[in-house]
């Protein structure tokens, strides 16, 4: 059954290798090169979205024939702001782990 309360984020939405007939949702200015499941759990629990539901061997429907996952956040707002809290978070630890390194 279809759950309205909640928005399904999948980790190709911010995947750059990706184009967006192949799932990716924002600019590629805005993506990562090959996320993990963990720094999108991550970047949603930083963006202080709370995860009810992870799947993380998941396949998007653009790409049935690899395992991508997905979190599912409450639809406080619009899925688009929900998507640019979470790829920054992304880009910010991105940004501090290649400095650290």
């Amino acid at each position: 059954m279809k759950d309205y309360e909640h928005v399904v984020v999948w980790l190709d939405y911010f995947n750059k290798n990706l184009t967006r007939s192949k799932g990716r949702r924002l600019g590629r200015e805005r993506c990562v090169f090959d996320p993990s499941f963990k720094e999108l759990a991550d970047a949603a629990a930083a963006a202080g979205l709370e995860v009810s539901e992870s799947n993380e061997g998941a396949r998007h429907p653009r790409r049935p024939y690899v395992r991508s996952g997905y979190v599912a956040v409450p639809k406080s707002p619009p899925k688009g702001r929900i998507l640019e809290r979470i790829a920054s978070g992304m880009l910010s630890k991105r940004a501090g782990r290649s400095k650290k390194g």
